[in-house]
């Protein structure tokens, strides 16, 4: 079988940008999050904010490779990484005194990358 890759350039540009800042970094996360933007768009990732909640403890940082949908509640302030959010997500997440910081955001800004690089990261999804 041919393996094909995305054939939406933005996408494309921001998988690259991922495994350029996982070799500076010299965290995996960043590079397992490009495999998981590289996949077919049926096989994507959709993660509801009840499984963030359950799984990110307090001063984690919840990386989620996909989609984060707005299902259930938000009991933590958290900062979630994702690659977009849906608006009820948005919606729970800045209530609860969340972050929200999408995947462009953050491999554009060094001032995200400095925020997040001491801190521990969670794959979600």
């Amino acid at each position: 079988m041919i393996k094909t890759n995305s054939t939406n350039t933005l996408r494309r540009v921001l998988i690259r940008k991922l495994l350029r800042l996982s070799k500076k970094d010299g965290r995996r996360i960043w590079a397992r999050v490009a495999e998981e933007l590289a996949r077919p768009r049926r096989r994507r990732r959709a993660v509801n904010i009840s499984r963030i909640n359950r799984y990110a403890k307090e001063n984690e940082i919840a990386v989620v490779p996909g989609r984060v949908l707005g299902s259930g509640t938000l009991t933590k302030s958290l900062t979630i990484v994702a690659e977009s959010f849906s608006l009820t997500a948005l919606d729970k997440i800045t209530r609860a005194g969340g972050k929200p910081i999408t995947l462009r955001e953050l491999v554009e800004k060094e001032k995200l990358i400095e925020y997040i690089k001491g801190k521990r990261l969670v794959l979600i999804g």
